[in-house]
């Protein structure tokens, strides 16, 4: 399984490449089928204290996945998008049909 990360603007973050690393090597062994994952973070000027955006790829069998959010800290915002793909890769699942 592949992944990319990437720090858009801002210094490469040991800490947060083995967070992200951890989280993405648990979804790849329950989804075997995904091939590879782009993770970038990002960090906008934001009045309301959030601007730490995190925005998530995956590529698999059909269209590609994509989640992105917007929270007060990069972990808060990998977990939010991480939450959302994997409601998606759940709804892809069922509608995955098995080959005879």
């Amino acid at each position: 399984m592949k992944t990319n990360i990437q720090f858009v603007q801002m210094p490469t973050s040991e800490s947060m490449e083995e967070y992200v690393h951890e989280k993405l090597n648990k979804l790849y062994k329950k989804y075997d089928w995904v091939i590879k994952s782009d993770v970038s973070f990002k960090k906008e000027n934001d009045p309301k204290g959030e601007g730490k955006i995190c925005d998530v790829e995956l590529s698999l069998p059909g269209p590609k996945i994509y989640a992105t959010s917007n929270e007060k800290n990069f972990e808060m915002a990998f977990k939010e998008s991480l939450s959302d793909i994997e409601k998606q890769l759940k709804k892809r699942k069922q509608e995955m049909k098995p080959y005879m």
